[in-house]
């Protein structure tokens, strides 16, 4: 838990406030966070399926980060009155939004793999 008082929080308050990259940034920065919203950026899934999808994540995180991407606007969760019920995650127009500049950042990763580990 952060300690509201604490330099550590108001500096990271005020990066937030005055930096929208920042801010926008922290809105994925969690680790999991950007994995699930690429798995979600193909098609809605259901947990499980999302579960099996991102590799290593154990199912608490999983809710965990779901949860927090959902109080954020990026992820949309429906549920369907069936037996047994039907849980689906999808991106919001917000977390649509975002997806956009996912293709960029998946060219630089290629890019700068390829220049600085080349020799690796």
């Amino acid at each position: 838990m952060i300690k509201e008082e604490s330099t550590n929080n108001q500096n990271r308050k005020e990066i937030l406030n005055s930096c929208d990259m920042a801010y926008a940034i922290s809105l994925i920065d969690k680790r999991w966070s950007l994995l699930i919203l690429c798995k979600l950026v193909q098609k809605p899934k259901r947990f499980n399926e999302l579960y099996k999808s991102v590799i290593g994540i154990t199912e608490r995180m999983l809710s965990l980060r779901l949860k927090e991407l959902e109080k954020n606007s990026l992820v949309k969760k429906s549920i369907y009155a069936e037996v047994p019920v039907k849980t689906e995650y999808e991106l919001t127009e917000l977390g649509k939004n975002l997806s956009i500049i996912f293709y960029d950042l998946k060219k630089f990763g290629i890019k700068h793999k390829k220049q600085v580990y080349a020799g690796y």
